[in-house]
């Protein structure tokens, strides 16, 4: 992203964690890569769970971040905001050393994140100290900060969703019968590799026939078939930020109970459209699509949220489910994809992604792939 927003995101956290960090003895300790990529710009993954490329420790005056000659160099050019510390022996054993050089008592850490293993020998290590550090839980801050996208966000994710449209436009041109599921999930990967995609924001989702009544189907090497419903859910990450969209497709006419389940998914979709604006509790949003699918008979057929925040991740806050209302605010970008999934037959899901603006959702997801029966 052009400019650097990071500055500014660092001051809203020490303004979140001022009664944390006043006393100068506490730091933040960031290890979520969304949330460290948020705040750094730091793009390095991590290459599994238990391996971090990156750590952030943040506190009133001073931004360090934490990683290995590996990543080194990137750090540097990547995070010129923060005072970069190459680990040589590994992070369990300097990680008390530097919190112990800093004059810290306690770290705040992302308690949805670190492992029960790292947290076990870090408080070993923290505990010997003297005076000891103690690690106290930090309740989700840059998750609520990142909730809400500013200009320089929501023109990533425009970027994004422009391109996994153009991408989804080329594979349903080229559906046919006889292709299996495996085939047009890959194809999506192609096509995404052309594109300049840093890599698909999700595993794509290629789902036929009776596949299609999984929500979370994995493709198969089973053969597209005429009339039967076809889930294509897919999404790209484009300079970090996600894209999402989901349509359902039918090579020939559907019959007469697929056209009537598409119909009450599309209305559901509609009338949540119609009433997301600022202001509006995600609980409310989520029952309105609900009922329209209840009132067709179908409420025990739609099991998920009715959709969740995009961003740096495919999945974040809000979320908009049955239950933790949220009021929604200008400026979040959310999913919008009820579905109805019937076992042994097959299902029907149709997303948008939206940015919540003042006089209503502007819809990102321009791929008008919809049937009118």
């Amino acid at each position: 992203m052009k400019g650097s927003p990071f500055k500014s995101r660092i001051s809203v956290l020490r303004r979140k964690l001022s009664s944390s960090l006043q006393d100068k003895s506490g730091a933040a300790w960031i290890i979520q890569p969304e949330n460290r990529r948020y705040l750094s710009g730091f793009k390095a993954e991590d290459m599994q769970f238990t391996e971090l490329s990156c750590s952030l420790l943040i506190d009133n005056t001073r931004l360090i971040l934490i990683t290995d000659s590996r990543y080194a160099t990137a750090a540097l050019e990547e995070s010129p905001d923060f005072e970069v510390h190459a680990l040589q022996r590994g992070l369990v054993q300097e990680l008390p050393q530097l919190v112990e050089s800093l004059g810290l008592r306690y770290l705040l850490f992302e308690e949805d994140y670190l492992t029960w293993g790292l947290h076990n020998r870090l408080t070993k290590k923290l505990e010997q100290l003297s005076p000891h550090v103690r690690l106290k839980p930090l309740n989700g801050p840059v998750e609520e900060m990142r909730a809400r996208k500013d200009a320089l966000e929501i023109k990533a994710l425009e970027i994004s969703a422009s391109q996994i449209c153009e991408i989804l436009d080329e594979v349903i041109a080229g559906l046919k019968p006889g292709m299996t599921e495996r085939q047009v999930a890959w194809k999506i990967d192609k096509l995404a590799h052309e594109a300049g995609a840093e890599r698909l924001s999700f595993p794509s989702i290629v789902a036929s026939g009776p596949n299609s009544a999984l929500p979370h189907a994995v493709p198969t090497d089973r053969k597209l078939k005429k009339k039967e419903p076809i889930i294509l859910d897919l999404g790209v990450r484009m300079n970090g930020y996600c894209s999402d969209i989901t349509r359902t497709i039918f090579l020939g006419a559907p019959d007469p109970d697929f056209k009537k389940i598409y119909n009450i998914v599309r209305r559901a979709q509609l009338a949540a459209l119609e009433q997301l604006r600022p202001g509006i509790v995600t609980t409310h949003l989520d029952g309105v699509a609900r009922q329209v699918i209840s009132d067709a008979g179908f409420g025990d057929f739609f099991g998920h949220a009715l959709g969740h925040g995009v961003g740096l991740a495919t999945h974040e806050n809000p979320r908009l489910g049955p239950q933790d209302p949220v009021k929604l605010e200008k400026g979040m970008v959310v999913t919008v994809e009820p579905g109805i999934y019937i076992p042994g037959k097959g299902g029907v899901r149709l997303e948008e992604t939206v940015v919540v603006e003042s006089g209503g959702p502007r819809i990102l997801t321009g791929n008008n792939m919809f049937y009118d029966f």
